[in-house]
């Protein structure tokens, strides 16, 4: 699976292709080997995340979770770990929604890490994958992020905006 997303780079404002796919060990080896790092030096609420237990023993094992990454020029951009057939809305009780369990941009894509950032919308791109996959599943384009996430630097008022 390979879907094109719109992302616009930080420099110029110029729209770009990327490629919005499944998640894969290279994705969870750039996390660890190119991202990793500049999360602790940069204290980023994400800097301990294991994306390769994600890959491995969620993805891998529990036929409900999902796992994607954004990928722009061979190079990672973001990770995304959803859940898609357990979750339900507190707003619309007895409805389900598509649950995000974890999602991940690149610290070079981060205002808190880089000014400007490589890249703009991976969080966006994200979530709007996540209410497609809603609405195809028949949950009405619901999508939950968990508490979590709430806590990540700029994760809240993104979120608000959906």
């Amino acid at each position: 699976m390979r879907t094109k997303v719109e992302l616009i780079r930080g420099q110029d404002n110029t729209v770009v292709e990327a490629d919005l796919m499944e998640l894969l060990q290279k994705h969870v080896d750039d996390y660890a080997n190119k991202w990793k790092e500049q999360l602790k030096l940069h204290d980023q609420s994400d800097k301990f995340w294991d994306w390769e237990f994600k890959l491995q023993f969620v993805i891998s094992r529990q036929p409900n979770r999902e796992g994607y990454a954004i990928e722009y020029e061979g190079e990672t951009q973001g990770l995304m770990l959803i859940e898609t057939q357990m979750h339900g809305s507190r707003l619309v009780e007895g409805k389900r929604l598509v649950y995000i369990d974890g999602i991940a941009t690149a610290p070079w894509n981060r205002v808190y890490v880089q000014r400007p950032p490589k890249l703009k919308g991976v969080g966006t791109a994200f979530l709007a994958f996540a209410r497609t996959c809603s609405l195809e599943l028949g949950y009405e384009g619901r999508v939950g992020i968990g508490v979590k996430l709430r806590k990540i630097d700029g994760c809240q008022e993104w979120a608000n905006q959906w």
